[in-house]
């Protein structure tokens, strides 16, 4: 929801003009209030709500009118809230600010007519209003898509993640109670084991809240940063772990051999040398 407001924050003066300008050209509300603002709506894609108020006690005086439904419950209501979140204008017409509306429970702005006696409540849905005037792009179809093949895979991941879990604990009970003495590998494999879980629930939580439960429609470079070189430093400690079990195998057996152990904590130096660059160029960028 952050984009959204971010967007209609850069772009509030065209669109508080736009809706303005297209109420005005409509004329008179009270002249469709008869057939239950049909048309309205139909301008409108972005409309939710409309109901009317006592232009002087500011108590609610007609159902709430949806685009396919109607609920007498709010009638007589005070209403007399909802003008400390508009901004008066000299003219009959007036904006709120963004709110969260308690009768749909997303987030909207709401736009006042005067006419006469009577108050004109119009609740416009702010994702819809802005997909309309092409601020931002909402497909559907493919978010479902899209959401269910992250959902599917991060869950997947997460067994994953569970399977290594149980693995690591097999390794050291089969170590300890099936097999001759505790050696370092029997220590140090089921460590390895949990790290790499460890960095694959990781991800896959990453995925579930960022592309599932609070699906973003804007990429954000800080974040995708921050998980990248979260991910990175949970691999490269799973990659030292192993140097170090590398270099205990071979100090114990074969001497000869560890020329191959320095190659690979060499490798792992590199990685780590070039992850302290990355972050340090990417904070330069994302300042």
């Amino acid at each position: 929801m952050q984009e959204f407001m971010e967007t209609y924050n850069a772009n509030v003066d065209d669109i508080e003009k736009f809706l303005t300008e297209t109420i005005y050209n409509l004329g008179e509300l009270s002249k469709r209030e008869e057939k239950k603002f049909e048309n309205l709506f139909k301008v409108f894609p972005s409309l939710e709500l409309v109901y009317i108020c006592d232009n002087d006690t500011l108590v609610q005086i007609s159902d709430n009118i949806y685009r396919d439904k109607t609920s007498s419950l709010p009638k007589g209501r005070d209403r007399s809230y909802l003008m400390k979140k508009i901004r008066l204008n000299n003219s009959d017409i007036s904006i709120s600010k963004p709110y969260i509306s308690s009768a749909t429970g997303k987030t909207c702005i709401t736009v006042v007519k005067e006419e006469a006696d009577k108050i004109y409540f119009m609740d416009f849905t702010l994702t819809a209003l802005l997909d309309r005037l092409g601020l931002i792009e909402l497909h559907r179809e493919f978010n479902f898509v899209s959401k269910s093949f992250y959902f599917v895979t991060a869950n997947l991941m997460i067994l994953l993640a569970v399977f290594t879990l149980g693995y690591s604990i097999y390794e050291l009970g089969h170590s300890l109670f099936f097999k001759d003495g505790v050696s370092i590998e029997s220590i140090f494999k089921p460590i390895i084991a949990l790290t790499l879980g460890l960095a694959i629930f990781d991800l896959s939580k990453t995925i579930l809240e960022q592309e599932v439960v609070f699906k973003s429609y804007s990429k954000n470079s800080k974040l995708e940063y921050k998980v990248f070189t979260k991910f990175s430093i949970t691999i490269i400690i799973a990659l030292l772990i192993e140097s170090l079990m590398v270099v205990f195998k071979i100090a114990l057996h074969d001497y000869s051999q560890m020329l191959y152990a320095v190659y690979l904590i060499a490798g792992v130096s590199i990685l780590v040398l070039a992850l302290g660059l990355f972050i340090f160029f990417t904070r330069k960028v994302t300042r």
